[in-house]
């Protein structure tokens, strides 16, 4: 497909990336289509390499809407869910009695520089067998804990409405979740596992984590997104 004519946004995707992931739900929540190329991570399209400076996913390519001959790109999950929902955000995401956006980014960043180190070094922790996990485990609950503070006072994050913080962090909530699955399942946190099992069980998240022929493979683009019509 020619990315100098398409009308739709392209986005290249890997499934289990947590990034990727909540850019993909932004998108669903957006009801916006867009084409997704699935990839994998050794073996990335030319295509995409062409266009990226970061040369990894989420990334999403815009049509030409600037006057120039080179498509606009858009490589940060968080710009990414900020693009497609600053278009059109039917379920209000970025709009919050509690709180402003400047606020829930602010909010946002609390949690990206502190929770996800920490639970990339609990993962590597449980990979290679350390025998303090323990520790790492304990640095992330210290923002679970939080977390956990916020879900009982309210069913969201930050409201009894759904925002962009719980879209942008339940990813990695996730994945946090399949580190140590018994631990987990019997942590001192029931307000957050029913708030993830909320999406976890969703026709919504089924969707945004359908296997898709990776594009290489295929040249086929696949049309995503919730496409029903908007309320």
């Amino acid at each position: 497909m020619d990315l100098t004519s398409t009308t739709l946004p392209i986005v290249y995707s890997l499934q289990h990336c947590p990034y990727a992931m909540r850019a993909r739900i932004a998108i669903f929540k957006s009801k916006q289509p867009v084409l997704l190329r699935a990839i994998k991570l050794n073996n990335k399209p030319p295509e995409m390499l062409a266009l990226s400076k970061n040369q990894t996913v989420p990334m999403m390519v815009l049509p030409n809407a600037n006057g120039t001959h080179l498509p606009e790109v858009v490589e940060e999950s968080l710009d990414i869910m900020l693009a497609v929902l600053k278009q059109s955000d039917p379920n209000q995401l970025l709009v919050q009695s509690t709180c402003s956006l400047s606020e829930m980014l602010t909010f946002i960043e609390h949690y990206e520089t502190g929770l996800i180190p920490a639970n990339e070094a609990y993962k590597c922790a449980k990979r290679y067998k350390e025998t303090n996990i323990a520790k790492y485990r304990q640095a992330c609950e210290v923002y679970l804990q939080e977390l956990e503070l916020r879900l009982t006072q309210h069913a969201f994050l930050l409201s009894e409405t759904e925002s962009l913080l719980d879209i942008a962090l339940m990813p990695f909530i996730r994945q946090f979740s399949k580190v140590e699955r018994q631990w987990y399942q019997q942590s001192p946190y029931p307000k957050l596992r029913a708030w993830l099992n909320g999406y976890l069980q969703s026709p919504m998240f089924t969707k945004v984590m359908a296997k898709h022929e990776l594009w290489v493979d295929c040249q086929r683009d696949i049309l995503f997104g919730d496409l029903s019509t908007k309320s």
